[in-house]
């Protein structure tokens, strides 16, 4: 198990003011296990100071802005895959089933594919299997730390740095450069623009982890097409 994943996801939640607090802790974590590279956790130093430094109001008001305003940034990994098409559903019930078969339980109200409640599960993981299962969405974390980077946010530390542990290939991030990262329409049209295939008679056969694994392995295809 490794707790840099879950040091990961808190840095990705809504900021509260027990996140400040942590901000200390979260470093020490991920500097203890260094699993994260040293350039990546300085830059993650720097989202750690305005966590810890910035106001609570401020905070919370620019994370609403990136991640929740925008769907280009969402921080649900389906839809970047699915959208809002039918294929989501049982994406998210494959995932549902994956969490309880290893002893976790989403509370009401949460989506199995929000990526912090995703890495608070590959948290509880040998770390072979959860760098295993963050490999498949890897294309969607690498095209999220470019398209903050764009934007100038201390958020992209935390993507590149998940990118990087999900080993994913650099030549991919070439597809995704933002040419006016303040144009919200024109990304939020790019991205309904583009569409999830798996191709002409392919089939889903298996079920469970394999077809969850199918579906999240289609962004590698796709999400640098957005």
């Amino acid at each position: 198990m490794a707790r840099t994943y879950r040091a990961l996801a808190a840095l990705i939640s809504y900021p509260t003011e027990a996140l400040q607090s942590a901000t200390g802790e979260i470093a020490a974590v991920l500097a203890e296990e260094a699993l994260v590279p040293a350039p990546q956790r300085a830059a993650i130093g720097a989202l750690l100071t305005e966590l810890a430094a910035q106001d609570i109001y401020e905070l919370q008001e620019r994370y609403f802005a990136l991640f929740d305003r925008s769907r280009t940034l969402s921080l649900h990994l389906f839809e970047h895959v699915h959208g809002e098409s039918r294929d989501r559903g049982q994406a998210m019930a494959d995932l549902i089933a994956l969490y309880r078969a290893h002893g976790l339980e989403p509370t009401a109200g949460e989506l199995p594919d929000f990526l912090p409640l995703f890495l608070e599960f590959i948290s509880l993981l040998p770390v072979d299997e959860a760098q295993a299962l963050l490999a498949e969405p890897a294309g969607i974390l690498q095209l999220l730390a470019e398209r903050l980077a764009a934007r100038g946010s201390a958020y992209a530390a935390v993507f590149q740095a998940l990118a990087t542990l999900a080993d994913a290939p650099a030549a991919e991030l070439a597809e995704s450069v933002i040419e006016d990262p303040d144009d919200l329409a024109a990304l939020d049209a790019a991205w309904e623009e583009a569409a999830v295939r798996f191709g002409p008679g392919e089939q889903i056969d298996s079920c469970g982890t394999d077809r969850l694994r199918t579906r999240l392995r289609a962004a590698r295809r796709d999400a640098a097409s957005v």
